[in-house]
């Protein structure tokens, strides 16, 4: 059986802390499926199509990574795509407490779903995608902040 992985996310900004969170996370998982979150109760500063375009020039070379859009519950969505597990990034003990609560509803909503944490290497700690739309939304170098590979341009 695949051992296919679904990252949800806004990644609005995709940083390089999601980055490395994928590509450490490739080697355990057959397929991962970058689910691009779509919440259109949230202002973004990058459209859905940008974020998407974004994580595919990240992820142009890696047959293992797909990257789509959702919409509506997490767990709904790795029914449909046959996941069995939803992976996560850890830079915090906040962070912890806050995926832990939303993966133990996950797993009474969907008992064959496991979540999967990735602690952030120490250096990714304090990047986060809101203080990266904070920087480039003030005109700031954001290029240490996302993947080398991706082509944003300064506002």
């Amino acid at each position: 059986m695949e051992k296919i992985a679904v990252f949800p996310g806004s990644f609005d900004p995709f940083t390089v802390g999601h980055e490395s969170i994928v590509n450490r996370a490739s080697k355990l998982f057959d397929k991962i499926i970058i689910a691009v979150g779509l919440n259109p109760k949230k202002d973004a500063l990058f459209t859905l199509e940008e974020r998407k375009n974004f994580i595919k020039q990240v992820f142009e070379d890696n047959p293992k990574i797909e990257i789509v859009h959702f919409e509506g519950l997490t767990v709904e969505f790795c029914k449909s795509v046959g996941a069995s597990y939803i992976l996560r990034g850890l830079r915090t003990s906040a962070d912890f407490e806050f995926e832990r609560a939303i993966a133990q509803v996950n797993k009474s909503m969907y008992n064959d779903i496991e979540t999967v944490f990735l602690l952030t290497i120490t250096e990714h700690t304090p990047i986060n995608s809101s203080i990266v739309r904070d920087i480039y939304r003030h005109g700031g170098d954001i290029s240490k902040f996302v993947p080398l590979k991706m082509k944003i341009s300064k506002k």
